[in-house]
């Protein structure tokens, strides 16, 4: 028995993953990762690094962030505690979704995660206050690779759920999308 349901969401690639609790009287189980189980939602290389966030404030924004090749990376993400709007940006040169985004909500209640592909940047915003994250990466981080897309962009147009309480000045100041922006090459 599979301790997943796998999602799909309308950009290709991009999945849902939901975990199925085993729970008594004493708590619960619930599975983060199964390579095994969750190869048929896309993710096929091992877990390079593993990063913990923890948020204090409702309305902050981090992100939105991506790897460039060769250190593209996939990304697991859960929140263990409080509740976040998550978001996906397709950023893959002639993918059918290119440049589409695409939101959950991830709480430390629902047990979703969002599998993230190489070749998107992400981000989210806390809707409460005091939000911890887990981070599974397929590749370790390399800050020469690095980039990021600032996440009011208006070719974008992200639809957040709140106003911007807090923002770092590096998030605020990536650049923003234009026409002559092509995508990334995996």
């Amino acid at each position: 028995m599979s301790q997943f349901s796998i999602i799909d969401t309308p950009l290709f690639d991009l999945k849902v993953i939901e975990r199925k609790p085993i729970g008594d009287s004493r708590g619960h189980l619930a599975r983060i990762f199964c390579a095994d189980q969750l190869k048929d939602a896309g993710w096929k290389k091992p877990i390079a690094q593993i990063n913990q966030t923890m948020t204090k404030s409702r309305g902050t924004v981090r992100g939105l962030h991506f790897q460039n090749p060769p250190y593209a990376e996939m990304k697991l993400i859960s929140c263990l505690q409080g509740e976040i709007w998550d978001v996906a940006v397709d950023l893959r040169k002639n993918s059918p979704t290119f440049l589409q985004w695409h939101a959950e909500r991830l709480s430390s209640e629902n047990y979703r995660a969002l599998l993230i592909p190489e070749g998107f940047a992400h981000g989210f915003q806390t809707l409460t206050d005091d939000c911890e994250l887990l981070y599974l990466h397929s590749a370790p981080y390399k800050p020469a690779a690095e980039g990021g897309i600032r996440p009011n962009d208006p070719h974008l147009a992200i639809d957040w759920p709140l106003d911007f309480y807090e923002i770092s000045a590096r998030d605020s100041e990536h650049p923003l999308l234009n026409d002559l922006f092509e995508g990334i090459e995996l």
